[in-house]
């Protein structure tokens, strides 16, 4: 039987099953957005691939029900969640199964469970087609988001936002300049573009819009990358040949970040846990060109802050494991789970202990904290709660004051934390906040008005001509 959106003798075996369960492991995660995750598994269908895993994520508060009231996984325990998840979406919702290996018969043998399941289900929400079963947005309906932008961060390293916008213009695409209000992001469509007008270095196409096979994006010179993740690392806004640690630098867009504004001048300190991902990350990045990186597969909380390797770093970035609540890709699932207070406490926990342990690095002069969480325990308590005990040393920033969207109002300090949402910024759900040692002499501006001066340097397009400064004639003797 042929599956819905496939073409007769694709392979649908057990290797497009098992690349879809890795793509939903690698977006729980956060190891990427979902089509930046499809297209570096490598399966020879992406587009098959993706549409899976994309129905698969649509369907998930449904599959999660049924899988939980069958009992699947408690019977059968060498059977992975995530596999689990695609294949019972491809029996019940696609067109049956076609492959699978040794994971289709083991779920065969509940297929009447499955199903009965899945009329139990019907029955209770008192609809008769699937779709009925989504919620309103999973559906397509009214109460949908507003539709995320594809940004694009032109990756300095290799070229420039000029001969960027010139290429896209030859590709057929019209360039509109510089956005001015959110509703010029909003209406994009077709094969339009604008140039951020926060980001200088990134620009906006319109939803949908794929470029995972553009030549730019192949050979490094575009970086896809949400307009919200371009944050930490814009307003970190290190020097050239300063020392930085990225904490938590998998899967490396912000890393590549980094590198770009630094020029490749100067050290990156790169740890993640998972080797695969570090793996992945090393490739990103020489794929982007950045050189002044060193790769540390490593716990972050096992460095010594005291170790001279350290001792020149003055910038950190840390943007830890979260909930990932903000993802537009991800579907709410956590938000139904009666678990969520305390998976939020315990990523809580493990935030502060890593917030805590950046600050002691003895050369730190400027921290930037980011979460794609939209919890307040993850964003604003977890901040403010280690700053109670470093509050002699360290202080927030006021940063960005363009930007609309501040910390939660009940919050002190609530000026100085940027949030980012599909609503009121077009972006993925995003949280920022920007820490500074104390001192009077401290390195980097205090006042939001310095700051801008400071990061307009950064944005600086490398192929405009830069204008000479006149040297003053010294008067003739």
């Amino acid at each position: 039987m042929r599956e819905r959106g496939r073409k007769s003798g694709s392979a649908v075996g057990p290797g497009l099953y098992s690349a879809a369960a890795s793509v939903l492991a690698g977006l729980e995660r956060r190891e990427g957005a979902l089509k930046t995750l499809v297209y570096g598994s490598r399966f020879q269908n992406p587009r098959l691939l993706c549409a899976l895993v994309s129905e698969t994520l649509r369907y998930s508060p449904v599959l999660d029900s049924i899988l939980e009231a069958a009992g699947l996984l408690r019977a059968e325990k060498k059977l992975q969640p995530h596999l689990a998840k695609v294949l019972v979406y491809d029996l019940l919702f696609g067109k049956g199964l076609r492959g699978g290996g040794h994971g289709k018969v083991l779920v065969l043998k509940h297929r009447a469970r499955l199903q009965a399941e899945l009329a139990r289900l019907k029955v209770q929400k008192k609809v008769s087609r699937n779709e009925d079963l989504l919620p309103p947005m999973a559906a397509g309906g009214a109460g949908q988001a507003p539709r995320v932008p594809r940004y694009v961060r032109v990756n300095t390293l290799k070229t420039c936002v000029s001969d960027v916008v010139d290429y896209f213009k030859r590709q057929g695409y019209s360039y509109l300049g510089k956005a001015a209000s959110l509703e010029d992001v909003s209406s994009l469509s077709g094969k339009k573009f604008l140039l951020d007008p926060h980001l200088p270095e990134l620009l906006i196409f319109a939803p949908q819009t794929d470029l995972h096979e553009n030549q730019l994006y192949a050979a490094g010179h575009i970086i896809l990358q949400d307009k919200a993740s371009c944050l930490p690392a814009f307003l970190l806004n290190p020097l050239p040949g300063s020392h930085i640690i990225d904490a938590c630098a998998a899967p490396g867009n912000k890393t590549s970040q980094l590198a770009a504004i630094l020029k490749n001048k100067g050290q990156i300190f790169a740890f993640d846990l998972d080797a695969k991902r570090l793996a992945t990350m090393s490739t990103m990045l020489v794929r982007a060109g950045a050189t002044c990186y060193q790769l540390a597969h490593q716990d972050f909380l096992a460095t010594d802050p005291a170790d001279p390797k350290y001792s020149s770093v003055r910038y950190i970035l840390l943007d830890p494991s979260c909930s990932g609540s903000g993802m537009v890709s991800r579907v709410p699932v956590e938000e139904e789970n009666a678990n969520l207070p305390e998976r939020l406490q315990a990523l809580s926990r493990f935030q502060r202990k890593m917030l805590a342990h950046a600050l002691k690095f003895p050369a730190l002069q400027r921290l930037v904290y980011s979460t794609c969480s939209v919890h307040q325990e993850e964003n604003e308590d977890v901040v403010l709660d280690v700053l109670k005990q470093w509050e002699k040393e360290f202080r927030l920033v006021e940063v960005l004051p363009s930007w609309s969207q501040r910390g939660l109002a009940t919050c002190a300090k609530a000026k100085c934390f940027l949030r980012a949402s599909p609503k009121e910024t077009l972006t993925n759900g995003f949280f920022v906040a920007v820490l500074e040692r104390q001192p009077a002499g401290a390195s980097g501006p205090s006042s939001p008005q310095e700051f801008s001066q400071t990061v307009s340097e950064v944005g600086a397009d490398p192929c405009l001509p830069l204008k000479k400064k006149r040297r003053k004639k010294k008067p003739e003797t």
